[in-house]
């Protein structure tokens, strides 16, 4: 059996999930454009440049959750599924997906974006596991803080070596290991599975991955 991993923005998306839920937010006027628009660009831009304070960007990222009841959000993120997200799932993306279905791999999506943004676009790949940031709960409604490690460079390590102890597995049970990804912030995880692919990648992973001889694919 193959272990197929998939990072989420960027990767499978033709866009990065986490920045686009605060500006559909931001277009409905439930977050202030003048307050969170150039803060949201400004961690977007610290991630691409593998800067990104995580824990700085999960108290913004997470705060508005808190603020809102669950019914709202999740009429929120339908809205936010139909209109931001499905336009931005290539054909080629859903082929990829489908392909190690088929092949009856485990297949698991890894990302840093939380789990309430992520956890209907995975359901909407029809892939089986999620690996994300979790926002802790109280009572029902978001707490605006994470629960455990986030699932965020050497943090995607720890969180899929929790998952497979879970399922009772380990690395060395799978004849062979795969994750897909476009970023930099990534390349912990890339160097420590059998298969990596750089996805649409960035500069500096493309660089790493021409000089590793890893795959180099687009699915734009």
């Amino acid at each position: 059996m193959k272990l197929v991993l998939f990072d989420l923005d960027n990767t499978l998306l033709a866009d990065d999930s986490d920045f686009q839920w605060a500006q559909f937010l931001i277009s409905k006027g439930v977050l202030d454009r003048e307050v969170y628009e150039a803060r949201n660009q400004q961690f977007y831009d610290q991630y691409k440049a593998g800067t990104l304070d995580i824990h700085e960007f999960l108290d913004f990222q997470l705060a508005p959750l808190a603020r809102h009841a669950r019914e709202v959000l999740d009429a929120w993120h339908r809205e936010y599924m139909a209109t931001v997200i499905r336009p931005v799932i290539t054909d080629k993306a859903r082929a990829l997906v489908n392909q190690h279905l088929a092949e009856d791999s485990l297949v698991a999506i890894v990302t840093a974006t939380n789990v309430f943004v992520t956890h209907p676009i995975a359901r909407e790949f029809k892939i089986p596991h999620l690996i994300g940031t979790i926002p802790a709960q109280e009572g029902g409604r978001f707490t605006g803080k994470p629960r455990g490690t986030p699932s965020f460079r050497e943090g995607k390590i720890e969180r899929v070596n929790d998952w497979l102890e879970s399922l009772g597995l380990w690395w060395g049970a799978f004849e062979s290991t795969h994750f897909y990804s476009d970023s930099r912030n990534d390349l912990p995880l890339l160097e420590i599975v059998s298969h990596p692919v750089a996805v649409d990648p960035d500069d500096t992973l493309r660089a790493h991955a021409e000089s590793k001889g890893w795959p180099v694919i687009s699915l734009r």
